[in-house]
Parts: structure tokens; C-alpha cells; sequence
């Protein structure tokens, strides 16, 4: 069963299929299935050219996988995965030429 532990959206930069993108969506996923723990940071960024524009676009999608193994949902990893969930999303979007803007957060956090 895969579930988004964290999201966020946030103000972000970056051009993608000549598209400028000025939102990002941000997560933490875990997905536990038959004893298999696989834990990814992904990061979305969308166009955003209004208030109400959130629609995610899957051009300017990347994600890492933090963790792979036997185990199950930890509320403990899961704290030390999202310690690292900044770092991991700029490198992300430093290595596709975008920026996250972490102080300037669109929405509030949602946790699953």
C-alpha cells in the first residue's frame, strides 16, 4: 500500500518542456507491501500560474528512494526520513536546473 507520509506544496523555480514552473509538490512516499518497506523522496514541479492552479504535471516529476528493505511503516524512520527530505528534494531539483523556496510554503502540510 503506498501512501504519501509527507506532502507539501511550495513556491519553486524551473523551466520544463519550455514551461516556466513556479510550484513545486513535495513527498515523503512509503510503500509497504508483504513484509517490504520502500521509503522515496519525489518532488513535482507545476506551472502555477494562479492561486487555484495545482495541477501537478509529470514532465518535471523526480524522486529518489531513500530505503528499500524487510519492515514495515516506523514512525521513527520515517522522523529521520523527513530530516532529510529537504536536502534530498535540492538535490533533486539542483541537479534538473529548478529551486524549491522552503520558506515560502503554497499550502499547509499534510501527513498520511
Amino acid at each position: 500500500m503506498e501512501v504519501n507520509v509527507f506532502e507539501r506544496y511550495y513556491r519553486a523555480e524551473g523551466v520544463f518542456s519550455d514551461v516556466r514552473r513556479r510550484g513545486a509538490l513535495v513527498m515523503l512516499i512509503g510503500d509497504s507491501e508483504a513484509g517490504h518497506i520502500t521509503y522515496r523522496a519525489a518532488v513535482s514541479f507545476f506551472p502555477h500560474v494562479s492561486e487555484e492552479d495545482y495541477a501537478v504535471s509529470y514532465d518535471a516529476y523526480f524522486e529518489k528512494e531513500l530505503f528499500s528493505g524487510k519492515g514495515r511503516r516506523s514512525r521513527k524512520k520515517e522522523a529521520a526520513y523527513l530530516e532529510m527530505l529537504r536536502e534530498t528534494i535540492d538535490g533533486l531539483a539542483g541537479e534538473n536546473g529548478a529551486s524549491v523556496f522552503w520558506e515560502e510554503p503554497l499550502t499547509d502540510e499534510r501527513r498520511g
